[in-house]
C-alpha cells in the first residue's frame, strides 16, 4: 500500500512538472507571437492581426494562471480559489477583447479600410496552426490525468488559439491574393463570438471540462 502511494505521488509530481513545463512554452510562444501580430498588424493596418496579437497577451495570463494552479496542487482548498477567482478575470479580459475586435472590424468596413497584405502575419498564422494544436493536445492530457478543471480548461484556450489562427490566415490570404479587403474585418468580426465565448464560461467561475475530469 506505501509503495502504491509512493508511486501515485511520483507520477503526480511527474505530471505537474510536464503542465509547467509546457506552460512555460506556451508562455514563451505566445509572447513572441503576440508582439510579431501587434507590429504586424499596425504595419499592415490589419485589424484581424492586432486583435490576434492581444489575445496572445490573453493567452499567456492563462498560461500563468495555469502557473499558478500547478504550483498549488498539493492544496486542494487554494488551487480552488486559484481556479475560480483567475478564470472569472480571464472572462472580462477576454469580454473585453471581444468588444474591442467586434467594434474595430464594425469601424473599417464602415470607412472601408483596406489593411495592406502582410507576409508576416500570414506566416505567423500558418506557423500558429501547426504549433497551438500540439500545445493543446498534450495541455489536455496533463489536465485530464491530474482531474484538474483549470487546466483541461487553459488547454481549450490554446485551442480557441488554432482556430483564431485558422479564421486569420483565411483573411490574410484573401486579401493579398484577391485584394479583399473586407475579408480582414470580417475575419475578426467572425472571431469575436468565439473569444466571448470564452469570456461568458470564464465569469461563471466554473471552468469547463470537457473530458469529465473531476477537481
Amino acid at each position: 500500500m506505501a509503495d502504491s502511494a509512493v508511486s501515485f505521488e511520483l507520477e503526480r509530481r511527474r505530471l505537474v512538472n510536464r503542465g509547467r513545463w509546457l506552460s512555460v512554452v506556451t508562455l514563451l510562444y505566445n509572447s513572441l507571437e503576440g508582439v510579431v501580430a501587434v507590429g504586424a498588424g499596425l504595419a499592415a493596418g490589419s485589424v484581424a492581426l492586432v486583435g490576434f496579437g492581444v489575445d496572445s497577451a490573453i493567452e499567456v495570463s492563462a498560461s500563468v494562471v495555469a502557473l499558478w494552479r500547478l504550483a498549488a496542487d498539493a492544496d486542494a482548498a487554494q488551487r480552488d480559489h486559484a481556479e475560480r477567482v483567475s478564470y472569472r478575470l480571464i472572462g472580462i479580459l477576454f469580454l473585453a477583447l471581444a468588444l474591442y475586435v467586434a467594434t474595430e472590424a464594425t469601424l473599417s468596413l464602415v470607412r472601408r479600410e483596406a489593411p495592406s497584405a502582410s507576409r508576416l502575419g500570414i506566416g505567423l498564422a500558418a506557423l500558429s496552426l501547426v504549433v497551438m494544436p500540439c500545445l493543446a493536445r498534450a495541455k489536455r492530457r496533463v489536465g485530464t490525468e491530474l482531474g484538474s478543471r483549470a487546466l483541461t480548461a487553459e488547454s481549450t484556450q490554446t485551442s480557441l488559439c488554432m482556430y483564431l489562427s485558422a479564421i486569420l490566415l483565411g483573411g490574410l490570404l484573401l486579401n493579398a491574393t484577391l485584394g479583399w479587403w473586407w475579408a480582414d474585418p470580417v475575419a475578426a468580426l467572425v472571431m469575436a463570438p468565439l473569444i466571448a465565448y470564452e469570456g461568458v464560461e470564464g465569469l461563471r467561475g466554473e471552468p469547463p471540462c470537457a473530458d469529465g475530469c473531476h477537481s
